[in-house]
């Protein structure tokens, strides 16, 4: 998800497309906040451990 979010800024901010720029950014933060809490030993989605 992390991944797919820098994809996506990248993208959105070539192509000048804001939607895209913004979901980026969402993506971002969910993907950074699932790996937080992976990484300090909370289930998340019901998986031990999130990459």
């Amino acid at each position: 998800m992390i991944v797919l979010g820098i994809i996506l800024l990248v993208i959105g901010f070539v192509a000048k497309i804001s939607i895209l720029w913004t979901i980026g950014v969402v993506l971002l933060v969910i993907g950074a906040i699932l790996f937080v809490l992976g990484s300090v030993g909370h289930a998340v989605g019901g998986r031990r451990h999130y990459w």
